[in-house]
């Protein structure tokens, strides 16, 4: 998969999940925003090889590398990252501020505990049209 693919299908995924925030688990709206998901999803699946397991959350986080930048605050090493995880950080956190050598570990860690709270929003929303159909 190229860079460009992993972008475009980060943004969408990004645009759908705020659209979806927006809407109650049941609104008859979500079936669109659900089917996108879904898709992506699937796409996902199709690109990493069978020997390699999604990270989970956690390992996500510990993955990570954070450093004391030298104006006192706290950054991540993007490279540090794995992908999907970098690319939806950085489609997350558009026009953040940050410093030359990296994001702060404040943003990071935000956008872990915003993703989570997004999931569970997710998958309110897939348990309530499996239970209305």
């Amino acid at each position: 998969m190229t860079c460009d693919v992993l972008r475009e299908r980060e943004r969408i995924r990004r645009r759908v999940l705020w659209a979806l925030a927006c809407l109650r688990p049941g609104d008859p709206n979500a079936s669109d925003l659900l089917a996108i998901l879904d898709d992506l999803d699937g796409q996902e699946r199709n690109d990493t090889p069978y020997s390699d397991k999604p990270l989970d959350l956690i390992e996500v986080r510990n993955s990570v590398s954070v450093m004391r930048h030298n104006s006192g605050i706290d950054i991540i090493l993007e490279q540090t990252i794995p992908q999907p995880w970098r690319e939806r950080f950085h489609q997350a956190s558009m026009g953040s501020t940050r410093v030359p050598d990296g994001p702060y570990a404040t943003d990071w860690d935000k956008f872990l505990v915003e993703w989570e709270r997004e999931m569970q929003h997710l998958q309110d929303h897939r348990l309530a049209k499996a239970a209305n159909s």
